[in-house]
Order: structure tokens, then sequence, then C-alpha cells
């Protein structure tokens, strides 16, 4: 699997190369680092009042997302990264230190996604079109492996559902309890 990975990876080095998107790319990425695109976009809607469920959901499968991705299947799986088995590649970023597989980059991304489309927000268009962007500039950067990427995103995208369940159940327990104590007042 890994050399026909290699041989994708190669493809678009040899085929996509360009000015631009040496240049595109490495700023693209940055925004995943750390999930912070993704982190001050979710605070962003903590912030705003009418937005404020979908914020929490979108920080409750962040959560998720970085307990098991990053911190579980990362270090079980210990995937070697692509520019490990290709070590003539030239890189345009700073080599990561962690495993390759899941993407991070991409699980976070997509962990939003998730968790904007299961509630039905718009918002979860142009989500997906930044996450995708990003998803492939780890590919054109030569960090991750294509299945790296999928499986990020696949990941991604059932943290954010389940994400969501998780915020509505306990939203609806809130309410009911706070239904409950004002029963008791009358």
């Amino acid at each position: 699997m890994n050399l026909f990975e290699i041989g994708i990876l190669d493809f678009i080095q040899n085929n996509l190369r360009c000015a631009f998107l040496d240049w595109f790319m490495p700023i693209v990425t940055v925004l995943g680092d750390g999930g912070i695109f993704w982190i001050l976009f979710t605070l962003a809607l903590l912030i705003i009042p009418r937005t404020r469920k979908l914020g929490l959901a979108c920080a409750v499968s962040l959560l998720i997302d970085l307990a098991l991705c990053n911190g579980l299947l990362k270090n079980l799986i210990a995937r070697t990264r692509p520019f490990d088995v290709n070590p003539d590649i030239v890189l345009l970023v700073p080599k990561p230190g962690d495993y390759s597989f899941p993407s991070g980059h991409a699980a976070a991304s997509f962990t939003v996604v998730g968790a904007l489309a299961a509630n039905k927000s718009k918002l979860w268009i142009p989500a997906c079109v930044l996450s995708v962007v990003i998803a492939l500039s780890r590919l054109y950067l030569y960090v991750h492996y294509p299945t790296d990427v999928l499986g990020g995103a696949a990941c991604g995208l059932l943290f954010g559902f389940i994400g969501a369940y998780v915020t509505e159940k306990i939203l609806h327990k809130i309410r009911e309890r706070a239904g409950k104590g004002r029963g008791k007042d009358k």
C-alpha cells in the first residue's frame, strides 16, 4: 500500500507543483495546525448567542477528536510519514513530529463539518470546502499519505456527528432539569 500511495504523492509532486501552490499550500495547512482555525471558529460560534448551541456541538466534537484521533489512534497505529519513506523529497513545511495516521488536520477539519452538518447548519458547506483544501494541502506537502487524509476525514465526520449527538443529549438533560426545577417553585 505504501508504494502505491507514495506513487500518488510523487505524481502530485511531478505534475502539480508550481510556484503559486508552493506558496499557497503551506499557508492553507497552517489553518489546520493544532486545529487553530477550527478552535477560533468554534469560539466565534460560542460568543454569538444564536449560534451558541452550534458552537457547543463543535467544541464537544473537537474534544472527542483530540482524545481519539491525536491521543489514541495516532499513537496506537504509529504510521511513519511519507517523507521518512522518501527522504529525497524537499519539504516546504517543517517536519511534523507525530505519526501520520490519521491526519489530524483532516480529522479536526471534518469534525467541525460533521458537527455543522448534524445540526443542519448551512455553514457546513464552506467549512467542507476549506476542509478539503486543508486535507489536499497535506498531500501536496508530502506529510501524509492519501489514506491518512481519508481516514482523518472519516474519523472527523464520525466525531462531529457523535459530538453533536452528545451535545444534544446534554442540552436535553439540562432543559429537563430546568423544567423540573420550575415545577417545584409553584
